[in-house]
């Protein structure tokens, strides 16, 4: 498998978007792999490989794709599948000694009652019973059969610093200094932790530890009804809930074969717009918290971001968990009042308030000196580490899912590319701030071509079938590719269900940018990348 690797890159299938894993138990496990070549646009190609459950096992890639790193680990952790030749298979998103591998079919969590929703304890069926009342306290864990606390040896090492000793001790020499960003600290954008080594104050080696807002999405995706999940959807980037809906319904309608409404798909396009605003002004706003402008640009952008959310809240009813999109459509349409609301944003409002972020911020001293030549992500590791989104095409490459693999009605519309040339903090800001005016001419364009008509195909079913099949779809969400690998066995569940989280990839080269750098800087690498722990950690 790795020389078939090298000679499908050697070809031109330079990226590796997702890496998955699938459990058929009792016979195999499934890793799945989906290439793309953005050099030199060769049709999307899936590979899959098949391990038996007795001893799973597939060759890393790493070596070949970058990509492979943090996504071969995740497949290890909850599937338990091994990868020799991988530099550094540990768990991911579990801790060091946790027992068994959740996402295998045959896991049973604490407090586990069956294997697919709707629950028989729930209503109309039977009378619901909070599953910690019908586990009394010290009831509540489950433990493998054969083990007994008492003759368990006591666990004196933690095992994250043994890690990053033997880190510190592997390729540092000399006197160094082991320090932890997180998972606290304000500068992590959530609960996210660095683990460095310094020289001084200069970043000799830096890894990220996740896990700490883990909570199985995928596995509660399994579970639910395929429609249970679209609410799930928004919990992942939580600034981004329009575009987390909208990639997981496209995911389920290609299954379906549905065809969606005009007005829907306008309808779809403008709310995605919008949350693409709304993301990168939040971006810029806590990047230059980041890099010390305290407070102010972040009001800036709260302030238009609040009427962005306006909108939102009087046509989904929520503010930010919007849960707006449904199979074939949208949950309702436009509310009276919208269009002029928009138009007023769209042609007016916004532009200015782009106009005035740009003006204050684009050669401000201090912006150009703390981003110039910063967290430097060259073209070749940028395609090879899967990165996407903003923080790719500020390394050169002029990639935008929307262009190359054109979804809903993006074929419809005009707009650019904006591209960056040193791949830097600075470059991945401009790409932002550009990013939000072709945002604006997508928006007056569909608002301006907006059909009446139906919001919904079909009737309304709030539980449906999906045909035996699997399929990965993915969009252009704001911080990049968002992708949905489905399997489908026929029934009111999905049988796999994995997220791709930009977030997440996009993490795999935050070592590479901080290495050499201060403290300081790092802090503002990260803050470049623009990351989200609900879809890091899942």
């Amino acid at each position: 498998w790795p020389d078939l690797a090298r000679h499908l890159k050697a070809q031109g299938y330079d990226y590796l978007a997702s890496l998955t894993g699938v459990h058929y138990p009792p016979e195999r496990f499934e890793v799945v792999y989906n290439l793309y070549s953005i050099d030199r646009g060769l049709r999307p190609l899936t590979l899959k490989a098949y391990t038996p459950q007795a001893t799973p096992e597939v060759p890393s890639v790493v070596a070949v794709w970058r990509s492979a790193d943090f996504q071969e680990r995740e497949v290890y952790d909850l599937f338990g599948v091994r990868f020799p030749g991988h530099p550094n298979l540990r768990r991911i998103l579990m801790w060091e000694g946790f027992r068994g591998h959740p996402m295998r079919k045959d896991y049973y969590e604490p407090y586990f009652e069956e294997e697919k929703k709707p629950f028989s304890s729930r209503w109309p069926e039977g009378q619901h019973v909070r599953a910690e009342e019908r586990n009394p306290w010290g009831r509540n864990v489950q433990y493998p059969t054969d083990w007994e606390p008492e003759k368990d040896p006591l666990q004196t090492d933690d095992v994250q610093i043994v890690d990053a000793l033997r880190l510190a001790e592997t390729e540092i020499k000399g006197d160094r200094i082991l320090i932890n960003f997180g998972p606290q600290h304000p500068s992590t954008h959530g609960v996210f932790r660095m683990v460095a080594a310094l020289d001084g104050e200069t970043v000799v080696a830096l890894e990220p530890v996740f896990g700490y807002l883990h909570r199985n999405h995928e596995k509660i995706g399994e579970r639910n009804a395929w429609i249970m999940n679209i609410p799930f959807t928004d919990r992942l980037d939580y600034i981004c809930s329009m575009s987390n809906n909208l990639g997981y319904c496209l995911a389920v309608e290609k299954l379906l074969g549905l065809t969606v409404p005009e007005r829907a798909e306008y309808i779809r396009v403008i709310m995605v717009e919008f949350t693409r605003i709304v993301n990168h002004l939040l971006a810029i706003g806590t990047y230059l918290n980041d890099i010390g402008a305290f407070f102010t640009p972040v009001l800036y952008a709260f302030e238009e971001r609040e009427l962005i959310l306006d909108l939102f809240e009087m046509t989904a009813g929520s503010r930010m968990m919007c849960n707006y999109m449904r199979f074939g459509g949208v949950a309702r349409d436009l509310p009276p009042g919208f269009l002029e609301l928009a138009r007023a944003l769209v042609e007016e409002r916004l532009p200015r308030a782009i106009d005035q972020l740009d003006r204050y911020l684009s050669h401000n001293e201090i912006v150009l000196a703390r981003s110039k030549g910063i967290g430097v992500l060259d073209r070749d590791l940028a395609i090879s580490a899967g990165v996407s989104g903003p923080v790719l095409r500020a390394s050169g490459v002029k990639y935008d899912i929307r262009r190359a693999e054109p979804y809903a009605i993006y074929d419809r519309f005009e707009f650019e590319i904006p591209v960056g040339q040193h791949g830097d903090n600075y470059d991945r800001y401009w790409v932002r701030l550009e990013e939000m005016r072709q945002s604006l001419r997508i928006l007056k364009q569909a608002l301006d071509q907006l059909p009446g008509g139906e919001v919904l195909a079909g009737k309304r079913q709030w539980q449906i079938r999906v045909p035996k099949g699997e399929v990965y779809s993915r969009i252009e969400a704001p911080k990049g590719e968002l992708g949905f690998y489905l399997v489908s066995d026929g029934g009111p569940n999905p049988y796999r269900y994995h997220v791709r989280a930009p977030s997440f990839i996009n993490l795999t080269v935050l070592g590479d940018l901080c290495r050499g750098h201060k403290v300081a800087d790092a802090i503002a690498i990260l803050g470049s990348i623009d990351i989200n722990m609900g879809e890091c950690d899942r």
